[in-house]
């Protein structure tokens, strides 16, 4: 039985590895004010960073009837399942990696301190440090894995693709059922499967006996995703990165842009394309949105949809959505969402699904929360069907006015980011 508990692992992010991570070439020269920013984030960190990883073997491992059950747990993953089916995996090694409570504290100090060059350093120096963890960790899984004649399997976890982050909560508590005091007061995972601290993983790897299986399917070897140096278990070279949870590709273009300039750090793109015409955002967002700004910058967010019925008559319905956001410096992460009927409304009882099956509709609008957990600027990756139709039938209905209601409010945050550095009156809505 496997396991490890780290309380102050060595760190050593590689140099490529965090040019990678901040978007720079492969073989760019850091330089000037670069060179300082870089340098000042690995020196902080090697003073006051607190990274920790755990992992821990559970030999129950049930993939019977299409099923992924870890123990008495099971897990929506389909991937994950086919992975460990097709590798014949007999167990699973849990893992926890984290950077530490002190890296995210610090790199908000310096957003409030109006530091967006230093905050963006430092919260890119903290992803490498999550993905180096990640590395040791698994080199060391690779180690053990190989002495006892198996093979590990390339890591997995909520949020990557075909694996939705909510089972974070999941795989949360089965990690604290086996190792519980290794986590005391340093890390909590919120209702919407979101990590406290920010710059944390939790992952699982599979554990197969069939060597022939891991050697013959290049997927299923971890290496090629490993950026560790002089592994003696190393079976494939280093390829690219592992995929991350965290989107940072907007902060990092803006950060870049705006590197030697004294303009405020931008967390939403004012130029992104939007599938809604922007005058109908304008519009829309003076007239039915309402933003309720709190102290740490979160935001409560309400919006009046109007819509007609499909059938009876095309009678007028009016609906609610209220949505919270996480502060700018969380990239608006979505920490709420819901959408019912407006109160007085006497059009959604006429909605043809609402005739036929309304317990099952008040379910579907109450369960679907597209989104949750991500920051804002994922609406802009989201794939949805553009159906325009008035009500609230079917899903795809439902997720085309959930994308309207997101994309108004990011037009309306977006420009409220870019007004004041234009030199703009500030919008306000109320």
């Amino acid at each position: 039985m496997l396991e490890l508990v780290e309380t102050n692992p060595k760190v050593g992010v590689q140099e490529s590895e965090y040019q990678r991570l901040l978007g720079f070439p492969k073989n760019y020269v850091m330089r000037g004010r670069m060179r300082e920013l870089v340098d000042a984030a690995r020196r902080w960190y090697a003073e006051n960073g607190r990274p920790w990883f755990y992992a821990r073997q559970i030999n129950t491992l049930d993939l019977t009837a299409g099923k992924l059950r870890v123990g008495e747990t099971e897990f929506s993953s389909q991937q994950l399942h086919h992975q460990f089916a097709e590798a014949q995996a007999d167990s699973v090694v849990l893992v926890a990696v984290s950077a530490g409570r002190e890296c995210e504290e610090y790199a908000q100090q310096l957003w409030r301190e109006s530091k967006p060059d230093e905050y963006f350093f430092m919260e890119m120096f903290g992803s490498g440090v999550v993905e180096h963890l990640v590395t040791v960790a698994s080199g060391r899984i690779c180690g053990w894995a190989d002495q006892h004649g198996a093979a590990a399997l390339p890591h997995y976890s909520p949020g990557y693709s075909g694996w939705d982050i909510s089972d974070q909560i999941k795989l949360w508590n089965l990690l604290r059922q086996y190792g519980a005091p290794c986590f005391d007061g340093k890390l909590d995972v919120l209702e919407t499967g979101m990590l406290r601290p920010k710059k944390s993983l939790l992952a699982v790897m599979g554990i197969t006996r069939h060597l022939e299986k891991a050697r013959s399917l290049t997927r299923l070897i971890p290496c090629e995703a490993c950026a560790l140096s002089d592994c003696q278990y190393r079976r494939a070279p280093y390829r690219h990165a592992p995929p991350q949870i965290e989107d940072v590709r907007t902060l990092m273009s803006h950060a870049l842009e705006n590197l030697h300039s004294g303009n405020p750090l931008p967390v939403l793109n004012p130029g992104a394309k939007y599938t809604i015409n922007p005058r109908a955002l304008g519009k829309w967002s003076q007239e039915r949105l309402r933003l309720e700004f709190s102290p740490d910058g979160g935001v409560a967010v309400g919006f009046r949809y109007e819509g007609t019925t499909c059938s009876n008559m095309g009678r007028a319905l009016e609906y609610d959505y209220h949505v919270r956001l996480a502060p700018p410096e969380d990239q608006y992460r979505i920490l709420e969402m819901h959408c019912a009927p407006a109160p007085g409304d006497t059009g959604h009882p006429f909605q043809c699904e609402c005739l036929n099956a309304a317990a099952a509709l008040r379910h579907n609008l109450a369960g679907e929360k597209p989104l949750l957990g991500q920051p804002l600027n994922a609406v802009f990756n989201w794939h949805r069907e553009y159906n325009p139709s008035g009500c609230f039938c079917d899903r795809a209905r439902r997720e085309h006015k959930w994308g309207l209601v997101l994309e108004v409010i990011h037009f309306a945050l977006a420009q409220r980011e870019t007004a004041p550095a234009h030199g703009q009156a500030e919008m306000i809505l109320e």
